[in-house]
């Protein structure tokens, strides 16, 4: 471009403008404009813009430079004219904005790092995870667990360093110490953590025999976990700082410890309801009467009404679950299954054949639905 256009209007904001405009009107343009986002016809138009954009962005976002710029215009920032250089090709004066949208560019966050003490890269451990299985009544009630899981320590041999007593450490002549190093692509560089110390900043020549050059020995300890009355299968209970230790003095991560329940022998749990089969004799179903059914708290009697059907379902309210967020416990669902007599004896046998032919001359009375059934069949042929 053979004359520089004004920078506010290459961002498109106006004097007046904010940092934070400015910084977000740069992001727009260099998502608009980035090389890897305009290939073949136009590529080049696209890279102008963007070297353009990212020259605006770097006077404009140094308070210095900008009264500079605002008084004096393109005079006050020309490096030929005593004025103030930009930052180093590529990178410079735009890390910061370009590391913002580095992750919307890519698909990817900029870095899970940040800068530590001396200039290393400091990390944030790896969260962990952990099955727990417990019986529906634990889920029901709640209860205290104790889990072992692993834990890092100093070690003691080397005093935490990682290096061979007698022995330390040096600073990394890859990445001077500073734990990143620059990729220049082009006209931008990215940083990155050095391949070489994996942003430590250090090497140790004679690793320490017990940790192996790491500084810290796996461990395992005890952990005390609260389970909460009403927990559900596949829900999460979360223990801060008890995941992997950071890097470079970063936080650990966190634990997951993640709750699956027993294959209960009565009942189904859903949601907070909960859902039994019960067995019951013809006979009480066809005479009616009393039968015992379990809750997990106790034992209840419910009454059977006289010609209770097969399939039918009693609703016990209140003897479901209180779920973690819930105001009021489930209800507990029954569901009936008559049971038909078997290993009958001839008098039995003869009993029965009696009932039948008596039921027999009694008409559709005493089976409704089978005559309903019936009919239903007899119109579809029809």
């Amino acid at each position: 471009m053979s004359e520089k256009r004004d920078y506010y209007q290459v961002l498109g904001v106006a004097k007046t403008a904010s940092d934070d405009d400015i910084k977000k009107a740069y992001r727009k343009l260099a998502m608009k404009y980035h090389p890897d986002r305009n290939q073949g016809e136009g590529a080049k138009e696209a890279e102008e813009k963007f070297k353009e954009g990212k020259e605006a962005y770097e006077m404009l976002s140094d308070p210095q430079k900008r009264a500079a710029y605002d008084q004096y215009g393109h005079a006050g920032v020309d490096p030929s004219a005593g004025g103030f250089r930009g930052g180093q090709e590529g990178f410079g004066g735009f890390a910061e904005a370009f590391g913002d949208i580095f992750g919307d560019i890519f698909g990817q966050q900029g870095g899970g790092g940040r800068r530590g003490g001396g200039g290393q890269q400091v990390y944030r451990g790896n969260d962990l995870s952990y099955g727990m299985e417990i019986s529906l009544e634990e889920a029901a009630r709640g209860k205290d667990a104790q889990i072992r899981i692993p834990t890092w320590e100093h070690c003691e041999t080397c005093g935490g360093t990682g290096a061979k007593p007698g022995t330390k450490a040096k600073t990394c002549s890859t990445c001077n110490g500073s734990g990143t190093v620059h990729m220049r692509q082009g006209f931008f560089s990215i940083q990155q953590t050095c391949p070489h110390c994996h942003g430590s900043g250090k090497i140790i020549p004679e690793p320490c025999t017990s940790c192996h050059g790491a500084g810290k020995v796996k461990k395992q300890k005890t952990l005390e976990v609260k389970i909460p009355a009403g927990i559900n299968e596949g829900m999460r209970i979360r223990s801060v700082g008890n995941g992997e230790p950071g890097t470079n003095g970063g936080p650990p991560g966190d634990l997951y410890i993640e709750i699956r329940i027993k294959q209960h022998d009565i009942f189904e749990r859903d949601g907070d309801d909960l859902h039994c089969t019960v067995p019951v004799p013809m006979t009480t179903a066809v005479l009616g009467g009393t039968i015992e059914v379990p809750t997990l708290e106790s034992k209840l009697e419910i009454e059977i009404p006289e010609g209770t059907q097969h399939g039918k379902t009693f609703r016990l309210r209140g003897k479901g679950i209180k779920g973690v967020r819930s105001a009021y416990p489930g209800d507990l669902y029954c569901h009936v299954t008559v049971e038909t007599p078997v290993k009958l004896t001839e008098h039995q046998r003869k009993l029965m054949k009696e009932l039948d032919e008596s039921f027999r001359n009694g008409g559709d009375k005493h089976s409704p639905n089978a005559k309903s059934w019936v009919d239903r069949v007899k119109d579809m042929f029809k």
